[in-house]
């Protein structure tokens, strides 16, 4: 490619760039500029809908309900805060609208920006005090009809009050004359209603029907709570208070504390309640007044719950009195048997000064045990504590006793097994003297040609043993401890001896009759000859497993399988 080539090329595209950066700015331009005037339409529309044909309709709504100085005065008031939106914030905003549309038409979008923002607060600011005013006009203009529909609404609710009375008045007879003066209230209101309405007087209007459905929520709470708190405070709770008095001094008479109950003062408090209760009712004043009355039937409820209570821990205090007394009694019997013992249970068996401590401290233990027995009945005697507290306080004391109970009892197994193990350790070397002398005899028994030394070894260590079970037995004091391992170290040697005789004594036999089983075969097979001479030599060495093995192999030589079938039965 030529140089001019390249030269016009890139020519071409620096223009081409030029005209599509034109084109993007264009558009950008036009867009910016569509977008203003959309915004300056939205708030030409939104200042026109400041003033709206409401307002008008509810100010001639207004004119024809003037027949005092004070609705005057509120209509004038009108009249002047619309003029004033009209002529001077709707004005205001007019000529800030065609000073936006001049910035717009000199594409000053800068200042243009701002402005927009500046007419937008005051269209809100404007917006806002006409529906404000509003509001004001509607709040007279549907005053009549609002009024008219709540106070009939009250009208019905306090006709069902009124039969409602009127049907159960015996059920207030004790308030009847100051529900009959607020229906005598009600009934004024309800007229002074009809004459405001006739006045116009639409601030009198609103005050009169609040107080009306005030009076008619009160009435009503009255008439559906007077007949449950009069029930309640006149019928219910002293019954519950008499009665509670009267089993309350047959229990004290038969020996009940019930002094933490403070049943007298909860009574004279209950009593007080009840009688505010019932000076706030005769002025039609029931707040919480069922609430406080419930309360005061659950506590009287609760108190009959203390008095079976009472009742069964008088039982559980007078069975564990009784058991506790005659447990501990014989724990300290036991105990104090023990102790006289314990010196010569100590020497006999060289016990330490730790492990006979346990034994003083159960003493220790059951006297404080005891100690705190005695207060508990001595309170019990002297009525300081009610049967509950009492019952608690036997309940741990026999949670203790107990404890102490099975520690003495551990004690006395304890020492006890030590004289168990002595006489074991003595049964126990009579049996073993006897298995030996077994082995020895069984060893006799079979003419061995040759006994094997590793026999006379365990035999030797053995009999030792023994000796030193019997020096252990007759040492004074004797230690348990040691007893105990000179006892386990003779029965493993003994029985290692037992099990010893047997073994040789039984290959021994074994070998025997297998080696004259196969003499049968020796002129047979020389090599069967030689494996039974092999097995002869070894027998008269002492050596019986290996001339056992010998003769098995030599006549399974002859008789396949005869080596399974002899081995079988020599380990049976």
């Amino acid at each position: 490619m030529s140089g001019e080539m390249i030269i016009i090329l890139g020519v071409a595209a620096y223009i081409l760039t030029i005209i599509a950066i034109i084109v993007a700015l264009n558009f950008l331009s036009r867009k910016e500029k569509n977008n203003y005037h959309k915004q300056i339409v939205d708030l030409e529309r939104e200042k026109n809908l400041i003033i709206s044909g409401s307002i008008m309709s509810e100010l001639n709504k207004v004119e024809p309900l003037i027949n005092n100085e004070v609705m005057h005065k509120k209509y004038d008031s009108f009249i002047d805060r619309f003029n004033e939106i009209k002529e001077v914030d709707v004005a205001k905003i007019t000529d800030e609208l065609v000073e936006i549309e001049e910035l717009y038409e000199n594409k000053d979008y800068k200042a243009l920006a701002k402005k927009i923002n500046e007419t937008e607060l005051d269209i809100y600011y404007a917006k806002t005090k006409s529906n404000f005013l509003l509001d004001e006009i509607k709040e007279i203009t549907l005053s009549e009809e609002r009024n008219r529909e709540t106070i009939t609404k009250l009208k019905a609710s306090y006709r069902e009050i009124l039969r409602k009375y009127h049907d159960h008045k015996n059920d207030y007879s004790l308030v009847s004359s100051p529900i009959e003066l607020q229906f005598e209230n009600v009934d004024k209101f309800f007229s002074a209603f009809e004459v405001s309405m006739e006045k116009n007087a639409y601030q009198e209007v609103g005050k009169i029907v609040k107080a009306i459905d005030d009076l008619i929520g009160n009435l009503k709470l009255v008439i559906e709570e007077a007949p449950s708190i009069i029930t309640i405070g006149k019928s219910i709770i002293p019954k519950k208070i008499e009665d509670i008095k009267s089993i309350a001094l047959k229990m004290e008479k038969n020996g009940y504390n019930l002094d933490y109950l403070n049943l007298d003062y909860n009574i004279t408090e209950s009593n007080k309640k009840i009688a505010d209760i019932f000076q706030r009712l005769n002025v039609l004043n029931i707040e919480d007044s069922i609430f406080e009355l419930k309360t005061m039937v659950d506590y009287f409820d609760s108190i009959y719950q203390d008095f079976d209570k009472e009742r069964i821990s008088k039982k559980i205090f007078e069975d564990y009195s009784r058991s506790i007394l005659i447990k501990l009694t014989k724990l300290v019997k036991i105990n104090e048997a023990l102790i006289k013992k314990l010196k010569d249970i100590k020497y006999s068996y060289d016990l330490t000064d730790e492990e006979v401590l346990v034994v003083y401290t159960i003493k220790s233990e059951l006297d404080t045990e005891r100690k705190e027995y005695d207060e508990i009945i001595e309170n019990h005697r002297a009525h300081k504590s009610s049967y509950s507290h009492l019952g608690k306080e036997m309940e741990l004391l026999n949670l203790k006793v107990s404890k102490s109970e099975e520690k003495l009892d551990y004690a006395l197994r304890s020492l006890g097994s030590l004289k168990e193990d002595e006489l074991r350790a003595r049964d126990q070397l009579d049996e073993m003297k006897q298995i030996l002398n077994q082995a020895k005899l069984q060893m006799r028994s079979f003419k061995l040609p040759v006994i094997p030394d590793h026999y006379f070894v365990e035999l030797s260590e053995a009999t030792e043993a023994i000796q030193n079970l019997v020096e252990e037995l007759e040492k004074v004091p004797l230690s348990i401890k040691a007893l105990n391992i000179r006892v386990d170290t003779a029965r493993d040697l003994v029985l290692k001896v037992y099990n010893t005789t047997k073994e040789v004594v039984k290959t021994a036999k074994m070998a025997e009759v297998t080696i004259v089983y196969g003499n049968r075969y020796r002129p047979i097979k020389e090599e069967v000859n030689i494996a039974l001479t092999r097995a002869e030599d070894f027998f008269y060495q002492g050596e019986f497993k290996k001339s056992l093995e010998n003769a098995i192999k030599a006549i399974n030589v002859i008789e396949p399988g005869i080596y399974k079938k002899l081995l079988s039965e020599y380990q049976d």
